[in-house]
Protein backbone atom coordinates (compact mmCIF):
# COMPACT_ATOMS: atom_id res chain seq x y z
CA UNK A 1 0.00 0.00 0.00
CA UNK A 2 1.17 3.53 -0.70
CA UNK A 3 2.14 5.62 2.30
CA UNK A 4 0.45 8.96 2.93
CA UNK A 5 3.67 10.83 2.02
CA UNK A 6 3.95 8.79 -1.18
CA UNK A 7 0.41 9.82 -2.19
CA UNK A 8 1.25 13.49 -1.63
CA UNK A 9 4.39 13.12 -3.72
CA UNK A 10 2.45 11.41 -6.54
CA UNK A 11 -0.07 14.26 -6.55
CA UNK A 12 2.71 16.87 -6.68
CA UNK A 13 4.50 15.02 -9.52
CA UNK A 14 1.22 15.09 -11.45
CA UNK A 15 1.05 18.86 -10.92
CA UNK A 16 -1.83 18.64 -8.44
CA UNK A 17 -2.27 20.17 -5.03
CA UNK A 18 -2.39 17.71 -2.16
CA UNK A 19 -5.89 17.91 -0.70
CA UNK A 20 -7.44 15.71 1.95
CA UNK A 21 -10.06 14.50 -0.57
CA UNK A 22 -7.44 13.45 -3.13
CA UNK A 23 -5.28 11.75 -0.51
CA UNK A 24 -8.28 9.93 0.99
CA UNK A 25 -9.47 8.62 -2.39
CA UNK A 26 -6.01 7.48 -3.47
CA UNK A 27 -5.38 5.79 -0.13
CA UNK A 28 -8.77 4.02 -0.34
CA UNK A 29 -7.96 2.77 -3.86
CA UNK A 30 -4.53 1.63 -2.69
CA UNK A 31 -6.14 -0.62 -0.06
CA UNK A 32 -7.78 -2.79 -2.71
CA UNK A 33 -6.25 -4.68 -5.63
CA UNK A 34 -9.46 -4.45 -7.65
CA UNK A 35 -11.38 -1.58 -9.23
CA UNK A 36 -13.87 0.07 -6.86
CA UNK A 37 -17.20 1.77 -7.53
CA UNK A 38 -18.10 5.23 -6.20
CA UNK A 39 -20.15 3.55 -3.48
CA UNK A 40 -17.26 1.30 -2.42
CA UNK A 41 -14.85 4.24 -2.33
CA UNK A 42 -17.34 6.29 -0.29
CA UNK A 43 -17.66 3.38 2.14
CA UNK A 44 -13.89 3.19 2.62
CA UNK A 45 -13.40 6.95 2.91
CA UNK A 46 -16.58 7.65 4.88
CA UNK A 47 -19.31 9.87 3.52
CA UNK A 48 -19.01 12.12 6.57
CA UNK A 49 -15.43 12.86 5.43
CA UNK A 50 -16.15 13.23 1.71
CA UNK A 51 -19.55 14.05 0.18
CA UNK A 52 -20.65 12.52 -3.14
CA UNK A 53 -20.11 15.65 -5.24
CA UNK A 54 -16.56 16.05 -3.93
CA UNK A 55 -15.91 12.35 -4.56
CA UNK A 56 -17.03 12.63 -8.22
CA UNK A 57 -14.97 15.79 -8.76
CA UNK A 58 -11.94 14.23 -7.08
CA UNK A 59 -12.14 11.12 -9.26
CA UNK A 60 -12.50 13.26 -12.39
CA UNK A 61 -9.41 15.28 -11.42
CA UNK A 62 -7.42 12.10 -10.70
CA UNK A 63 -8.54 10.66 -14.07
CA UNK A 64 -7.42 13.80 -15.89
CA UNK A 65 -4.05 13.59 -14.13
CA UNK A 66 -3.79 9.91 -15.13
CA UNK A 67 -3.38 8.84 -11.50
CA UNK A 68 -6.41 6.54 -11.72
CA UNK A 69 -8.23 4.83 -14.54
CA UNK A 70 -11.87 3.93 -15.00
CA UNK A 71 -13.37 0.62 -16.09
CA UNK A 72 -16.98 0.63 -17.28
CA UNK A 73 -18.95 -2.59 -16.95
CA UNK A 74 -22.06 -3.69 -18.83
CA UNK A 75 -23.87 -3.17 -15.53
CA UNK A 76 -23.40 0.57 -16.16
CA UNK A 77 -21.25 1.10 -13.08
CA UNK A 78 -17.89 2.84 -13.38
CA UNK A 79 -15.11 1.43 -11.24
CA UNK A 80 -11.76 3.03 -10.51
CA UNK A 81 -8.27 1.72 -9.90
CA UNK A 82 -4.94 3.42 -9.25
CA UNK A 83 -2.67 3.77 -12.23
CA UNK A 84 0.22 1.44 -11.53
CA UNK A 85 3.60 3.22 -11.54
CA UNK A 86 5.63 2.20 -14.56
CA UNK A 87 2.64 0.53 -16.24
CA UNK A 88 2.28 2.60 -19.37
CA UNK A 89 -0.33 0.21 -20.77
CA UNK A 90 -3.02 1.35 -18.27
CA UNK A 91 -5.93 1.69 -18.66
CA UNK A 92 -6.16 -0.78 -21.50
CA UNK A 93 -3.30 -3.13 -20.78
CA UNK A 94 -5.24 -5.91 -19.12
CA UNK A 95 -8.67 -7.48 -18.85
CA UNK A 96 -11.10 -7.42 -15.93
CA UNK A 97 -13.61 -9.97 -14.59
CA UNK A 98 -17.01 -8.69 -13.44
CA UNK A 99 -19.31 -10.86 -11.32
CA UNK A 100 -22.90 -10.45 -12.45
CA UNK A 101 -24.23 -11.33 -9.00
CA UNK A 102 -22.21 -9.34 -6.47
CA UNK A 103 -20.81 -6.71 -8.87
CA UNK A 104 -17.21 -7.13 -7.72
CA UNK A 105 -14.62 -6.54 -10.40
CA UNK A 106 -11.13 -7.99 -10.35
CA UNK A 107 -8.12 -7.44 -12.57
CA UNK A 108 -6.85 -10.14 -14.89
CA UNK A 109 -3.50 -8.42 -15.26
CA UNK A 110 -1.79 -11.47 -16.76
CA UNK A 111 -4.22 -11.57 -19.70
CA UNK A 112 -3.16 -9.89 -22.91
CA UNK A 113 -5.57 -7.67 -24.75
CA UNK A 114 -6.61 -9.00 -28.15
CA UNK A 115 -5.43 -7.20 -31.26
CA UNK A 116 -8.22 -5.26 -32.90
CA UNK A 117 -8.20 -3.48 -36.23
CA UNK A 118 -9.61 0.01 -36.08
CA UNK A 119 -10.79 2.19 -38.96
CA UNK A 120 -7.99 4.00 -40.80
CA UNK A 121 -7.37 7.52 -39.57
CA UNK A 122 -8.78 6.97 -36.08
CA UNK A 123 -6.94 7.55 -32.81
CA UNK A 124 -7.17 4.84 -30.14
CA UNK A 125 -7.09 6.38 -26.66
CA UNK A 126 -7.44 3.16 -24.69
CA UNK A 127 -8.71 -0.40 -24.69
CA UNK A 128 -10.92 -2.24 -22.27
CA UNK A 129 -11.96 -5.86 -22.01
CA UNK A 130 -14.42 -7.01 -19.36
CA UNK A 131 -15.20 -10.69 -18.92
CA UNK A 132 -18.57 -11.35 -17.25
CA UNK A 133 -19.66 -14.30 -15.16
CA UNK A 134 -20.12 -15.48 -11.59
CA UNK A 135 -17.22 -15.25 -9.14
CA UNK A 136 -16.02 -18.12 -6.97
CA UNK A 137 -17.67 -16.73 -3.81
CA UNK A 138 -21.07 -16.30 -5.45
CA UNK A 139 -20.84 -19.76 -7.03
CA UNK A 140 -20.11 -21.26 -3.62
CA UNK A 141 -23.12 -19.47 -2.10
CA UNK A 142 -25.44 -20.36 -4.98
CA UNK A 143 -24.28 -23.93 -5.47
CA UNK A 144 -23.44 -23.51 -9.16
Amino acid sequence: MRKSGDVGEELRRAGMRTTSARKSVMEALAKEQRPLSHTEIAGLVGEATLDRVTLYRTLDALLDAKLVHRVQGLDGISRYRLHSPGDESCPGGHAHFLCGRCGRMSCLADQRMPRVRVPRGTLVEGKQLVVYGVCRSCRAEGGQ
